[in-house]
This record gives C-alpha cells, sequence and structure tokens, in this order.
C-alpha cells in the first residue's frame, strides 16, 4: 500500500519536531522532506537527535517550490507567516496549520488578539469538539467536518485542554456563561526561542510565574468560539461567555493541567454529583484517547506525556455552587501534533488512531 509523502515546514521548531517524531513511527506517512528558516542546510539530525530516522535529512528554504507536490504539508511556523505561505500551496494536498492563522472565523477577535492579515478559517481539528445536537438529539461533533478535509487548522494547545475539560458542562447547560481557566503549562508551550530571558533554565527552575494576564492572551477568542460551538451557538454567539483565563509557567518541559470552573446553573443544582458526572461519561463514553478518570482521581501531566490521550475528571464545590473541570495533556502530542495526525486521518480515511497512543511514559 502506497503511503503517503509528508513535508514539515519548521521542522525544528518544538511543534514541528514533535510532528516529525510521530510520522516516523506512522504506518501510512513517509517524511520525504523537512524546511526550516535559520537552519536551512543543516541536517536534521543537529537540531532533532531523537529522531534518528531523519537525521541525515537536510533542511531546505520554506518556500511553496519546496513544499508542493507532497500528499501532506505540515506547517508548525510564527502566526502571520503559514496564512502567507499557504495561499501558495497546492490545493490537491492536505496542509494542516499548526499555528493561529486559520483557527479564527471571526476577523475581529484577530484583529484584537494578533494583528496583521486575517486569513480565512479553515476546517478545525479538533474531532471530539461538540457542535450541538442532530435532529434526533445526538451531539454532533467536529469529526465530521474534517472527513475528506484539505486545509485544516490545528487548535491551540491551552484550547484544547479547556475545550475538552468544560464542553460536556456547556453543551448540557450546568453551568452560567461566567467561566475561569487556570493552567499550568510547560516551557515548550513558549515555543523554542532564546532570545527571552525569562525561558532560560536558570530562570525557569524552582519558579512558576503568571503570563499574558489580564484578558490579553491570544488563546482566549478561539476557548470563547469552541465555548459557544459547544453550547449548540454559532461562533458570533461567543459574547455570551466571559472568560478569565490564567497559564502559569510551571518547570516541566511538557504538559498542561487545566483548571476550569464556573457557578453552577439552577438545573445542576437540582442534579446530584453523580448525575453530574455521568454528563461526561456519555460525551466522551466513545472517545478513544479522552479518558474519564475514577471518581476522585486527579488528572496529572506526569500520566499523558507521549501520548495523544486528554485525561478528564470533573467534581462540585456545594459550599462555592461551583463546577470543577480537569484536564491534563501533552501540549505537544495532544495539544498540537498528535491532534493533527488525529485529524489527518480522519481526512485521509485512515482509522483514527493510527500512529498514535493513549499510553503515557510515567514515570
Amino acid at each position: 500500500m502506497a503511503r503517503f509523502s509528508v513535508a514539515v515546514a519548521g521542522a525544528t521548531g518544538y511543534a514541528g519536531g514533535e510532528a516529525l517524531r510521530l510520522f516516523v513511527s506512522h504506518p501510512d506517512f513517509e517524511v520525504t522532506t523537512v524546511a526550516g528558516h535559520s537552519s536551512v542546510g543543516d541536517r536534521l539530525g543537529k537540531h532533532m537527535p531523537h529522531i534518528p530516522q531523519l537525521a541525515d535529512a537536510v533542511v531546505q528554504d520554506t518556500t511553496p517550490e519546496v513544499l508542493n507536490g507532497h500528499d501532506v504539508i505540515v506547517l508548525a511556523l510564527p502566526h502571520g507567516a503559514s496564512g502567507k505561505l499557504a495561499e501558495h500551496l497546492d490545493p490537491q494536498s492536505i496542509v494542516v496549520d499548526l499555528g493561529a492563522d486559520h483557527r479564527l472565523e471571526c476577523s475581529e477577535d484577530w484583529d484584537e488578539y494578533y494583528g496583521g492579515d486575517f486569513y480565512d478559517h479553515w476546517v478545525y481539528g479538533m474531532p471530539e469538539l461538540l457542535l450541538g445536537w442532530d435532529a434526533e438529539g445526538a451531539y454532533r461533533r467536529q469529526r465530521e467536518q474534517l472527513r475528506g478535509a484539505h486545509r485544516i487548522a490545528g487548535p491551540g494547545c491551552n484550547v484544547t485542554a479547556t475545550t475538552l475539560a468544560m464542553q460536556p458542562a456547556l453543551s448540557a447547560g450546568l453551568v452560567t456563561g461566567d467561566v475561569v481557566v487556570d493552567l499550568a503549562v510547560g516551557y515548550s508551550g513558549a515555543g523554542k526561542n532564546l532570545s527571552k530571558p525569562s525561558l532560560l533554565a536558570a530562570q525557569a527552575f524552582g519558579s512558576a510565574s503568571p503570563y499574558s494576564v489580564g484578558g490579553k492572551h491570544r488563546h482566549i477568542p478561539e476557548v470563547l468560539q469552541n465555548f459557544a460551538h459547544a453550547a449548540g451557538f454559532d461562533a458570533s454567539e461567543a459574547s455570551r461567555f466571559t472568560l478569565g483565563f490564567t497559564p502559569i509557567l510551571v518547570p516541566m518541559s511538557r504538559g498542561i493541567l487545566a483548571v476550569v470552573s464556573a457557578p453552577l446553573s439552577d438545573k445542576a443544582m437540582g442534579m446530584d454529583d453523580a448525575a453530574i458526572r455521568d454528563i461526561w461519561r456519555g460525551v466522551y463514553q466513545d472517545e478513544s484517547f479522552i479518558v474519564m478518570l475514577p471518581e476522585g482521581t486527579m488528572p496529572a501531566t506526569a500520566d499523558v506525556l507521549g501520548s495523544n490521550a486528554a485525561h478528564i475528571q470533573v467534581a462540585v464545590d456545594r459550599h462555592a455552587n461551583r463546577l470543577y473541570a480537569f484536564a491534563a495533556i501533552d501540549n505537544l502530542n495532544r495539544g498540537t501534533a498528535g491532534q493533527a495526525i488525529q485529524s489527518l486521518n480522519i481526512a485521509l480515511g485512515l482509522p483514527e488512531d493510527a500512529g498514535l497512543s493513549k499510553i503515557g511514559v510515567a514515570p
């Protein structure tokens, strides 16, 4: 059986490197081109020694001429760069953007949080995202939109953890629209950037530090967009929700632990805790990469490292009348490259779990 050829741009960054790690063990893909910017001309082994299968691949320039001609093109580039490049890529190729350029549906959100040119919204690459209900009352999911897609927008990593934790509550009307999110985030979530002193080991070890606070984090409009869809609304209805969003860098290389809370709705106030937990079980019972943990067992980032799994838990604080939902993911795998490959599998009609695992590497 023929394998699909793959080109990865941004191959020497964290997200691009994780995509390469997963592609080389996938039975249906073959990486034939790696591209970069400052690393052009280097052998990949200089930057990614943990992927010996591609050690001799030479990093090429990130141009349409280099990338076109492949079945799959992965763009792991800074925001703004992938949108400009994608306009010149082969429409017959499947292009996956791991950056932000094609995630948002509303240009006003892009202008406020990113700035620069706004690019068309692509099919959103989160298969488990809820989209309301069909005529029979069954959940609709983003998975159906991905089948046969040729342009896929990879979600943000913080967005993924937040959405997967809280969307069952929003879909079922268990909370009000006033949501608060606190996230412990590994340093790889900040990207590979030696120009920022705050990312140096001497300042990161033994310290936790919030960043992009006060409603400034660029993932906020994407989270609200997902909240609207999960509740059965269009993205234009995202203003129904408010979001307090505080990411905190903690001294670990990978992982996100999201703590998402909101006041209980009148409906939830009339339900017992077991019935509330059953909502999450009903949403995720057939999702192979979503692990609903036993009651009382809390998610931990160490348990999901290296996997495409999301570990989920929910708890009710009756004293504060708040619902708490928790999610632990590997930000580079489930939050970025793994989720992209899961979406590619669906788009190409392959088994959704091909080349992916929900088994972590703990301890």
